[in-house]
């Protein structure tokens, strides 16, 4: 038999002619006639029978009659990846009947998608989240929707969308079409077709057991050594493509830097990439640019790719149609399979629900020269853990100072306090951190456990230094005054002083500076100042209007008292 007995339209039959296909499978055989019908239709069938084409060719088939420019089509779709695939099944099926259709998921720019439906579609292919969007934002309307197909139904329930599918189907016209098609038959799953599905017609091919096309076998390793073991097999077996999968999207990271390290052409798919990563992604894996692609489960069902020749389950799925969906990648359109499953001794209980399963015992293979007991240059990978089961950062990694920049030493307090750094006894920290004028600075001397601050610039601030072993803080004196000087170093072009006892003219300059210098002289409440040179320091903060004013009645002043010392938000003078 051939798609030629459907009676499909002539422009349809032109793009299943382009596509390559030529005998349809078992789910194609049986569920596109009802579809053609009009009837409602449960299909249960594994990923990769051809399942998508059995509801794309008889859609296309029934909106080559009727309007244009409405949506008279919905398709949900539980992953990014899916809905693509299923998008490209359309066009590439429909290009000859100048049917339309649009994709609607979350990673992209909304109004994009916006522009795409006021321009008219027929055909609309969604993940639930986005649609509802666009429900919310009144850029959709569903009220001609005619077929709705709700494709791998027991994903969605097990992402937890089973609330937003509900939703959505309240928004359509009670007289339609409906369609699920799911791999597993979960209760909740059952309990929705019950709901939606009007005496449906069931086509179920083969959906508790892997395709016969598909060899399967374990293989007992350490877990920090499975790495090494995948890179073993790759060398030694006769491979075209290649899909791995992983429990997490962090360790599938870390396998596929660890195989393009190796030598291979890998790279990884996970919820973390943006969306036009995953189609570059994918585009390379499909096109044979990438050789091997590691993956988590949520990217499993998304991947339609022929000629994937193994699937490796770097580690065991956690139920056993997880294993289902994972193996289903590979043997398709009548190509042998490889299906190979690294295992632990954590995992024997999963085997041997799996093996009840199919009804048959595994064969788990041992690789004669393989160093099983070799400790492994690869990290660790029982130490990579998920998010939730992470430790807790130090706390001196989790509290920053408010308004610190990243990426530069985090200072907090005002300035008058001293910042820094833990020397912990260590000799290899250089010292003078010092950025732009009015920056704080830190510097490390020697084997000091304490903290060493020094301010550069323009900093009213005080500076004080920590050297050798000691404990106790420096402080320069200016000649034979009895009151403390600051000194300010740096890149800074003025330097100020001050020293000796009220009422004294002491100057002393410190450091290299040997720019502007300016000494604040005279009693406390006098407003002299001394600018040397052409110095455009600024003058004694009791000058001018507010001179002799009661505490009370002066500015809040941030930065000195009356007589130069550094203080917290106190009014000047106080």
């Amino acid at each position: 038999m051939n798609f030629a007995s459907f009676n499909l339209h002539s422009h349809i039959l032109s793009g299943v002619h382009t596509s390559g296909y030529k005998t349809p499978t078992p789910i194609q055989f049986k569920s596109i006639p009802p579809i053609m019908a009009g009837e409602d239709v449960m299909g249960l069938a594994q990923t990769g029978t051809g399942k998508t084409a059995a509801f794309v060719l008889p859609i296309l088939h029934r909106l080559m009659e009727g309007p244009r420019g409405n949506p008279r089509a919905l398709v949900i779709a539980p992953t990014r990846e899916l809905a693509q695939q299923i998008l490209e099944a359309f066009n590439t099926l429909g290009k000859d009947t100048k049917l339309r259709c649009v994709s609607l998921y979350g990673g992209i720019n909304i109004n994009s998608q916006k522009q795409k439906l006021r321009r008219g579609a027929e055909i609309i292919v969604a993940c639930p989240g986005r649609l509802l969007d666009h429900v919310g934002q009144r850029s959709i309307n569903l009220s001609k929707i005619e077929t709705v197909v709700l494709d791998e139904a027991d994903q969605m329930f097990d992402m937890g969308f089973l609330p937003n599918i509900r939703k959505i189907l309240q928004l359509l016209p009670k007289k339609r079409q409906s369609l699920l098609f799911s791999a597993t038959m979960p209760p909740a799953v059952r309990q929705l077709t019950q709901e939606i599905l009007h005496e449906p017609v069931t086509v179920q091919i083969d959906q508790e057991t892997p395709k016969a096309s598909i060899k399967q076998l374990l293989y007992p390793v350490p877990q920090h050594l499975k790495t090494e073991l995948v890179i073993h097999l790759l060398q030694n077996t006769k491979v075209e493509s290649v899909l791995i999968f992983t429990r997490t999207k962090h360790r599938a990271v870390l396998v596929a830097q660890q195989l393009e390290e190796a030598g291979y052409r890998a790279t990884s798919l996970q919820s973390n990439l943006s969306q036009a990563k995953r189609q570059s992604v994918m585009q390379a894996f499909r096109s044979g640019a990438l050789q091997i692609l590691v993956a988590t489960d949520i990217a499993s069902r998304g991947i339609d790719v022929a000629r994937i020749s193994h699937v490796i389950n770097y580690d065991m799925p956690g139920t056993t149609e997880a294993y289902t969906h994972r193996i289903g990648r590979t043997g398709r359109a009548t190509k042998i399979g490889d299906a190979l499953t690294l295992i632990g001794r954590e995992d024997m209980g999963k085997v041997r629900s799996l093996e009840r399963m199919l009804g048959m015992k595994l064969e788990q293979r041992i690789v004669p020269d393989f160093d099983y007991k070799a400790k492994t240059p690869w990290v660790d990978h029982s130490s990579v853990v998920s998010e939730r089961e992470r430790p807790a950062k130090p706390a001196h990694h989790q509290h920053r100072a408010h308004g610190a920049n990243k990426g530069k030493p985090k200072f907090a307090g005002k300035p008058s306090n001293r910042t820094g750094g833990f020397a912990e006894k260590r000799d290899d920290r250089s010292p003078a951190h010092t950025g732009k004028p009015g920056s704080k600075a830190t510097g490390f001397a020697g084997k000091s456990d304490r903290r060493a601050t020094s301010y550069a610039g323009k900093s009213d601030s005080r500076a004080t230094s920590y050297t050798g072993k000691s404990d106790g803080r420096t402080t320069a004196y200016a000649e034979k005054s009895d009151r403390r000087t600051t000194s300010y170093a740096g890149k800074s072009d003025r330097s100020a002083a001050y020293s000796g006892k009220p009422g004294s003219k002491t100057t002393a300059f410190a450091g290299k500076s040997g720019g502007k210098a300016t000494a604040f002289a005279g009693k406390p409440g006098n407003k002299g100042t001394a600018p040397a040179g052409k110095s455009g320091s600024k003058a004694a903060p009791f000058a001018g209007k507010f001179q002799g004013k009661p505490a009370h009645k002066r500015p809040m002043n941030k930065r000195n008292h009356a007589d130069g010392r550094p203080t917290g938000r106190t009014r000047s003078g106080a």
